[in-house]
């Protein structure tokens, strides 16, 4: 008889075991026995607890969002100025974990997933449209609002180019260069926009 408690342990160490999964693999074409293998279970109790790999794809790039979501929500708490909270969204998604070799390959695979699953490309919209919502709140506040519109869309296009940088190995960028690049460009355009004084 299973151990009361264990499913929100599992469900956890099956989404983890995918991350490392489709990191290792570089894409979503691994199969549920390979990360059954990864999870150290038999392929049975993953599909008793997800029943398709999609659903546990689905599982694993939502926790993803969580944990970027309740890290921004973190480093935002503790963000006194609009400046501040602009360069708290910044950092959050150059986190270690979030640059992470693994949860690097995992996102571009979701990304490339998303051209044949619209419940995947739903996600990444949702995930898209949170960036936005975050670099915009503070955007308004230190230039007008069709400059804060176009600045964050940068910002955003920065953020998952280096991403992909990364990804791809070509041209890896450290951490904290991927910072200052982002943080060089938002500074230009405040500058640009008359808001580069406004705190």
């Amino acid at each position: 008889m299973p151990k009361v408690g264990m499913e929100p342990v599992r469900r956890k160490a099956l989404v983890d075991a995918t991350l490392r999964a489709v990191g290792d693999h570089g894409s979503l074409a691994v199969t549920m026995s390979e990360i059954a293998r990864h999870a150290g279970v038999s392929p049975a109790l993953v599909h008793h607890y997800f029943g398709s790999k999609e659903q546990l794809v689905i599982e694993t790039i939502r926790s993803l969002l969580r944990k970027l979501r309740a890290d921004a929500v973190a480093a935002l708490e503790e963000a006194a100025t609009p400046r501040e909270r602009l360069s708290a969204v910044i950092r959050v998604n150059f986190q270690a974990h979030q640059f992470a070799p693994e949860t690097v390959a995992a996102w571009l695979a979701f990304y490339s997933e998303a051209q044949r699953s619209e419940a995947v490309r739903r996600l990444l919209v949702v995930y898209a449209r949170r960036l936005n919502s975050n670099l915009l709140s503070s955007l308004r506040r230190l230039c007008p609002a069709e400059d804060a519109a176009r600045i964050a869309e940068g910002a955003a296009a920065m953020i998952d180019g280096l991403y992909l940088r990364q990804g791809l190995g070509s041209a890896p960028v450290s951490i904290e260069s991927s910072i200052a690049l982002t943080e060089g460009y938002v500074n230009a355009q405040l500058l640009a926009c008359g808001g580069g004084m406004r705190e």
